[in-house]
């Protein structure tokens, strides 16, 4: 879910756009294959849906929008995202409480 890398960290995410509302909706996947889900209120059209996606986590991390990218699933519900400015133990610390918040 969450790795390492120079800049900060990275992660897994699977992505259910046209959700009631944006929200952390648990896992998806198992062992090395798991996904933290999201809910996206945004609809998949027009890049929507990964503009809110990027609204939605530097919020949750506490970053700017410009310290959050996708690498990888552009077009995919499976994405893997960049957290840049963010060590990988505090970015578990604020999943964790978020997650646990529901």
């Amino acid at each position: 879910m969450l790795r390492a890398h120079a800049e900060g960290c990275t992660l897994a995410v699977r992505v259910q756009p046209g959700a009631k509302k944006t929200a952390f909706a648990g896992f998806y996947g198992e062992n090395s294959e798991t996904r933290v889900k999201i809910a996206l209120q945004a609809p998949p059209v027009d890049g929507r849906a990964n503009e809110a996606l990027i609204a939605f986590l530097a919020e949750v991390f506490g970053l700017p929008r410009s310290a959050v990218a996708i690498q990888h699933g552009q077009t995919s519900r499976s994405k893997l995202v960049s957290l840049q400015g963010i060590s990988i133990v505090e970015a578990q610390s604020q999943l964790q409480s978020r997650l646990q918040a529901g």
